[in-house]
């Protein structure tokens, strides 16, 4: 029998905000849109710069995660796997969209700093932990 593989390891920049649901069974899912870019320069020597874009989709506990600590133009590392989803609009054309299922999430850099003088991060977040309200780091 042979095996497959199926992940994704990106860095980059939040587009938006996370946007959190819950599903009709109560499980929470947050989506958000992930920006990676690369340089380069050309033969005759002009850098060029193209940015990918990412739909990035997290599930149960590390949903919950990213709603709290990630924020717009923040920098994150996201592991996960390619998800393909078919459907049909409201006018009945079918859309297909690709989305990076995140299982693992790191946030880069610092987040916003509150009156406090306290971060609004985490340093790692696993979808596999089991995470309570407060978190022990």
């Amino acid at each position: 029998m042979s095996r497959g593989l199926n992940k994704v390891m990106l860095i980059g920049h939040l587009g938006r905000d996370p946007e959190m649901r819950y599903t009709p069974s109560g499980r929470p899912v947050t989506t958000f849109s992930l920006a990676t870019s690369r340089s380069w320069n050309t033969s005759d020597g002009q850098r060029r710069t193209a940015t990918e874009w990412f739909n990035i989709v997290a599930w149960g506990n590390l949903a919950e995660i990213c709603k709290k600590y990630l924020h717009k133009g923040q920098q994150v590392y996201i592991e996960g796997r390619l998800q393909t989803r078919k459907w049909q609009d409201k006018e009945g054309n079918r859309r297909t969209s690709v989305e990076v299922v995140a299982y693992d999430m790191v946030i880069l850099g610092s987040g916003p700093r509150h009156e406090s003088g306290e971060t609004n991060e985490t340093p790692f977040a696993d979808a596999a932990d089991d995470v309570d309200d407060e978190f022990p780091f």
